[in-house]
């Protein structure tokens, strides 16, 4: 529990500062997070793979993304193959907001990293096995689950 418990902190250090570029903004660093896959994409996403990519709940991006369609940051359209699916797009207003927005983020996240030095390197290879070794789990607790192994 010691790693999943680090990389909460870590996560909450980082939403501490780089909320204070979002006060009074026209998305939330959550909404923005979710936006960065599609912004340069040339074509529209389904939804369901926003929330694979992003591993949250399907029932948790179609909400979001019903505030972010309503406030005009992305459209929905119907798959023209598959009525149950979405096929979602940013919005030019949706663009310009991410674009005034990010770039911001990203320099605030990497001041933080500085620190890290000659050691980034080290622990960004630590992360990388640490995702693999979680994604590897994950696809064996599906895999027993819909086998009914668990």
């Amino acid at each position: 529990m010691e790693i999943v418990g680090l990389l909460k902190r870590i996560m909450a250090l980082r939403d501490s500062a780089v909320e204070p570029l979002y006060e009074g903004a026209p998305l939330t660093a959550p909404e923005v997070d979710l936006l960065v896959p599609l912004r340069h994409l040339d074509e529209p996403v389904i939804a369901r793979r926003i929330a694979e990519h992003r591993g949250m709940s399907r029932a948790g991006v179609s909400k979001a993304l019903a505030k972010l369609e309503k406030r005009g940051f992305v459209e929905r359209t119907s798959h023209p193959a598959d009525r149950r699916a979405s096929l979602v797009t940013v919005t030019e207003a949706g663009k310009a907001a991410m674009d005034a927005l990010f770039p911001r983020q990203l320099e605030v996240e990497a001041r933080l990293l500085e620190a890290l030095g000659e050691h980034r390197a080290e622990v960004l290879q630590a992360l990388g096995r640490l995702a693999e070794a979680m994604e590897r789990g994950l696809a064996d607790a599906t895999a027993a689950a819909e086998h009914g192994g668990g």
